[in-house]
């Protein structure tokens, strides 16, 4: 009788054990909304005044580590040399996930290091209000009209993201981006295309730098 008595507080004791345990690993994350703005594009207008970017960020946490991401913006870009004017305004959409590869426990919806990838949509007007072609017979002087263009890219966007303070974060963000479609003809490519970049490349990188609030929506637990 005293082994099977002593056998059950035992058993006690270690159930009791375990479930302190399981409640210890049990933590509660934050499922935030995020809205930011990059800081890289409207800085280095006032050193090259040549382009102007704008561009806005928000996402939304669908668990612990993914969240959908929506990204939009605004271009005016303008190039001149000797012979040669040429200028682009318009308008873009990102669209993917962003992968969070830190451990739940540890980021706490505070801290982001991990990689994104996207979906981009430009849509953009460009012309070129004078050029100049010389040779032996002499020079020609003419435009090209506006016309409106639809380019198609895709994205990988590494980068990393810490909580200043409370709900309020910095980060940066690198763009690793190809080029699926430009929208314009083989001989007559985009000096510059919204949300992309160089139209001449099929590869391009590129920055942003951004500022981002966070509200809380709800909370989802993690063992």
């Amino acid at each position: 009788m005293r082994r099977i008595s002593a056998y059950f507080i035992n058993l006690l004791i270690v159930a009791w054990t375990f479930s302190a345990n399981a409640q210890d690993s049990i933590i509660v994350m934050p499922m935030k909304i995020r809205i930011g703005a990059d800081v890289y594009g409207p800085v280095s207008y006032f050193i090259n005044k040549n382009t102007l970017s704008i561009e806005g960020y928000f996402s939304i946490d669908i668990d612990t580590q993914k969240a959908v991401v929506a990204e939009t913006g605004y271009l005016d870009f303008r190039y001149s040399q000797y012979n040669y004017n040429y200028q682009t305004k318009g308008t873009f959409i990102r669209l993917g996930v962003d992968f969070n590869l830190i451990h739940p426990e540890k980021a706490m919806g505070k801290y982001y290091a991990g990689i994104g990838l996207r979906y981009g949509l430009s849509i953009f007007r460009s012309d070129v209000p004078f050029f100049e072609q010389s040779n032996y017979w002499g020079s020609v002087t003419g435009s090209i009209p506006p016309s409106t263009h639809v380019a198609h890219f895709i994205e990988a966007s590494p980068g990393i993201r810490t909580e200043i303070f409370r709900n309020f974060s910095m980060g940066w963000v690198i763009r690793l981006r190809i080029l699926i479609y430009s929208g314009t003809g083989k001989d007559n490519k985009a000096v510059s295309i919204p949300g992309y970049g160089n139209g001449v490349k099929s590869f391009n990188p590129g920055i942003n730098y951004y500022l981002i609030w966070s509200i809380p929506y709800k909370s989802q637990k993690v063992k």
